[in-house]
């Protein structure tokens, strides 16, 4: 028979070590640490392109106004941001396919409903309509309700 107090005893377990990576032969350490790309930072539009072209101008035009219809970037999502591009880009293309039969050229019109319909579903998926955000100070609110001041002569 077992005496009635039960002694407990605490053992200390070791902490695992860290798992080492395999170093490869021949295979310098980095000097320093990557960070984001120049396209994520924002010091570069695109991977490859010029970023100071009409097409460029007109996209970066199209995406502001996508995102201010959104509430601005603070308001939005990474993933509304790349649907947001998405939709300036199919836009840009359609407005060139546009000019090009305004001159009378031919124009692939397959390609172009195809376009349209991609750029729809985008719309769609983030909300076709504007979401306009509150700028009026109440002070100016409260100015405009007042009736308009009589002129003294």
């Amino acid at each position: 028979m077992i005496s009635g107090n039960i002694i407990a005893t605490m053992e200390t377990v070791s902490q695992p070590k860290a798992i080492e990576k395999p170093v490869a032969a021949n295979v310098a350490a980095p000097s320093r640490k990557r960070s984001a790309s120049a396209v994520t930072n924002g010091s570069k539009a695109f991977i490859q392109g010029d970023g100071n072209s009409p097409w460029y101008r007109r996209f970066k035009d199209l995406l502001a106004l996508h995102v201010d219809d959104l509430g601005g970037e603070p308001a939005m999502s990474e993933a509304q941001m790349s649907l947001c591009r998405r939709a300036a880009t199919l836009e840009v293309e359609l407005e060139r396919i546009e000019g090009q039969l305004s001159l009378g050229k031919d124009a692939d019109l397959d390609a172009y409903n195809r376009h349209a319909g991609g750029l729809r579903r985008i719309l769609e998926s983030l909300g076709i309509e504007r979401r306009k955000r509150d700028i009026t100070p109440s002070l100016l609110a409260q100015h405009f309700s007042r009736p308009p001041a009589k002129d003294i002569e």
